[in-house]
């Protein structure tokens, strides 16, 4: 194999030379996976001859599996024993240089071991669970307090890459950008509000209705903004979507339930701004180049947050800590989350129009700033 100077207690993994074929293993959930991408673009760039894998999941694999020069298989978690087996099928008699193992649930380590590589990295202990140590055989370097995405770009330290090239370009097929178009013409100033988390977080991170159709009146009638729902066809979305159009007093475009990931990529692609709670369509939007009033109250967005404008979030997390558990943010464990019915109350509707005051009044080139934990060459 490629591989040099190897021991067990050493964490390193880094190749004498570029390896041929790479594993990355990486199911879920969309916004984690739109981390993914800029780590798939920067070993693009170092190693550009490196065959490149992802293990992904099937939602996932419709907005990211048909990047260009990554091979995608796609893993159902929802088909249980038949979905291991087949990922067993795939891979059979293929062998990689190394495999990235960079989920720690079980349901993961266990699919992984379809991946036949002598190399298999993972997580430090601190960012370990669910037996994630059972299925690797080098560890990233630790990183405290590390955002989502520095996380991921661990693994590209450990194989001696140190560049980090911040870039997505996740493809949109050309009828996604069509229907897009008429919903948000060109150079008309729309607002985007994503207002729902994912189903199994909607007890707690979820704005109040009322004040989405408090933001989604001001938008109109203090800057003369289009406003455009996007969301999923869940009841608590169509509840929302209606909740917010009854109250809000100005025309509101309801896109929630009515788009693919693809043509949500497309939308996000066009607005000025996304506001959303933490959620897939946040890092979405960041993906495609727009920036994110983050709404932050029952998690930290030093972990979870818009990795690029993170200046636009509302981080209500430290006053949440404080009335839920009486701690301050360094005295919890990194991702620690607030799971408080009326948590997200403490961010209030002018919290999020100063915001969007002083974004509309930011030229759109020094929107989207990094501000990632490490401290890489970013392109």
């Amino acid at each position: 194999m490629l591989l040099h100077n190897l021991m067990v207690h050493n964490p390193s993994a880094s190749f004498a030379e570029p390896p041929e074929q790479l594993c990355l293993f990486r199911l879920s959930a969309i916004g984690d996976c739109c981390h993914m991408v800029p780590v798939v673009r920067t070993l693009q760039s170092v190693w550009p001859r490196t065959r490149l894998t992802w293990i992904i999941g099937r939602t996932e694999a419709a907005l990211l599996g048909d990047l260009d020069g990554v091979e995608c298989i796609t893993f159902d978690k929802r088909a249980g024993l038949k979905g291991y087996l087949e990922l067993r099928r795939r891979l059979a008699g293929r062998r990689f240089d190394a495999l990235l193992l960079m989920q720690v649930a079980l349901r993961a380590g266990v699919a992984a071991t379809a991946v036949r590589a002598p190399v298999r990295v993972g997580f430090d202990r601190a960012r370990s669970r669910d037996g994630h140590g059972l299925f690797v055989n080098r560890r990233v370097a630790p990183h405290p307090r590390a955002h989502v995405m520095d996380g991921f770009f661990d693994f590209l330290r450990a194989l001696g890459i140190t560049r980090q090239h911040l870039r997505w370009d996740i493809p949109l097929p050309e009828e996604a950008r069509d229907r897009a178009e008429p919903i948000i013409p060109d150079h008309l100033p729309t607002l985007v509000i994503s207002p729902c988390s994912s189903q199994r977080f909607n007890n707690f991170r979820n704005w109040p209705v009322e004040r989405y159709a408090a933001l989604a009146h001001e938008a109109v009638t203090r800057h003369g903004m289009q406003v455009v729902l996007t969301g999923g066809p869940s009841d608590e979305e169509r509840r929302y979507a209606e909740g917010i159009r009854a109250r809000a007093g100005v025309p509101v475009i309801d896109c929630i339930g009515r788009t693919g990931l693809k043509e949500l990529l497309a939308l996000l692609q066009r607005a000025t701004v996304v506001v959303s709670p933490d959620s897939g369509p946040a890092h979405m939007a960041i993906a495609a180049g727009t920036p994110v009033i983050g709404l932050y109250a029952t998690s930290n967005p030093d972990r979870t947050g818009p990795y690029l404008g993170r200046q636009w979030v509302v981080n209500r997390y430290p006053d949440a800590l404080r009335v839920e558990l009486g701690r301050e943010v360094d005295q919890v464990p990194w991702g620690q989350r607030v799971r408080k019915a009326d948590a997200m109350e403490l961010i209030r509707v002018d919290d999020v129009l100063e915001r969007l005051d002083a974004l509309l009044r930011t030229p759109p080139a020094e929107r989207l700033e990094p501000c990632g934990t490490a401290v890489p060459e970013v392109e």
